[in-house]
């Protein structure tokens, strides 16, 4: 199993992004995340320390400059994606209790922006359009380890 760890320039990227409003609270990630010919199109326009940028995540032991040292993209190159920030973390929960045991933190969805985009933070402006988003299931989600999480709150 792959380890990671938390790309630092990733997150302030993503939490800049999200502060000047260039994001995208509601897409299909499966539909709108950008695939190879995207991720090449994207490289031969700017450098390897650009496209890392848009990773939360690093693969541990893979080459610099290769798209496998990059994982857990939060975005289409251009803005955030909620989805993406959501699917970051489900994809995360597989290899939390492994990260954590070794004391690195596992990639997040730039800790506490998802609340953001949400409406949750008071700093993100009104919440009210954004609220529909919410799950109330209030099951929270069951990871590949077992561990479930807390659900949503308010």
């Amino acid at each position: 199993m792959a380890h990671y760890t938390l790309n630092g320039e990733a997150v302030r990227r993503c939490r800049a992004l999200i502060d000047a409003r260039q994001y995208v609270l509601d897409s299909t990630w499966g539909d709108v995340q950008p695939d190879s010919e995207a991720e090449n199109a994207y490289l031969a326009k700017h450098n390897w320390s650009d496209y890392a940028a848009w990773h939360l995540g690093l693969t541990e032991g893979a080459n610099e400059e290769t798209k496998a040292r990059h994982a857990f993209v939060f975005g289409d190159f251009r803005r955030v994606h909620r989805s993406a920030l959501i699917a970051s973390v489900y994809r995360g929960l597989g290899v939390a209790a492994q990260v954590g045991r070794a004391g690195r933190p596992r990639p997040a969805a730039a800790p506490g922006r998802d609340q953001q985009l949400t409406g949750s933070d008071q700093r993100s402006g009104d919440s009210s359009s954004r609220n529909a988003h919410r799950s109330t299931s209030g099951k929270g989600v069951k990871s590949s380890s077992g561990a479930r999480t807390k659900p949503y709150e308010s």
